[in-house]
């Protein structure tokens, strides 16, 4: 590979970064081509974007980056390292990881993630990151919790007026007693 081409990559990379909130560094070490093809295929479905680059190329990519310290994933970058890009949803890539994992036994392993610039090292918190809310999830959780005093003061007044009929239509047939 020449020197354009890896500064081009680069540049790609670079601009991948800056324009993706979320982003999963991977280990996938071990894997057979079938294995790769499918992790390729889950990631395609999920709308998630996996590629595998050289770590230097990685590291150089994260260095341009401003506003946010990436270094602590530099210590990360050693053997078969590939990038998962998400645009949209911040937990995606790693509910992708855990369901591949299901199929095979521990691969492929997490080595770091961003998530709206919040750094995640190491596979011990992929099952954080599979909980991790949405924005929309937590959007709908708040205008749920938002919308549920009024239902209720909707719904005792709904269930009241048949009550308050009741009496009255009582009161009334006693009065004519």
């Amino acid at each position: 590979m020449t020197r354009e081409e890896k500064a081009q990559i680069i540049d790609e990379l670079a601009e991948k970064f800056a324009n993706n909130n979320h982003f999963y560094i991977t280990d996938a070490t071990g894997f057979t081509v079938a294995q790769v093809n499918n992790f390729r295929r889950l990631c395609f479905k999920s709308g998630i974007e996996y590629r595998v680059y050289k770590n230097t190329l990685i590291q150089k990519a994260l260095e341009r980056q401003d506003g946010t310290d990436f270094s602590p994933l530099f210590k990360t970058l050693h053997g078969f390292s590939g990038v998962m890009f998400s645009k949209e949803v911040g937990n995606a890539p790693a509910k992708v990881i855990d369901e591949f994992r299901k199929k095979v036994q521990g691969k492929p392993v997490l080595k770091g993630a961003s998530i709206e610039t919040a750094l995640f090292i190491g596979d011990e918190n992929l099952q954080t990151l599979v909980a991790l809310k949405s924005k929309n999830e937590l959007i709908g959780e708040v205008i749920s919790l938002l919308q549920s005093p009024a239902k209720n003061v909707i719904s005792a007044l709904q269930s009241g007026k048949h009550t308050v009929a009741g009496l009255v239509k009582a009161l009334e047939e006693r009065a004519n007693k």
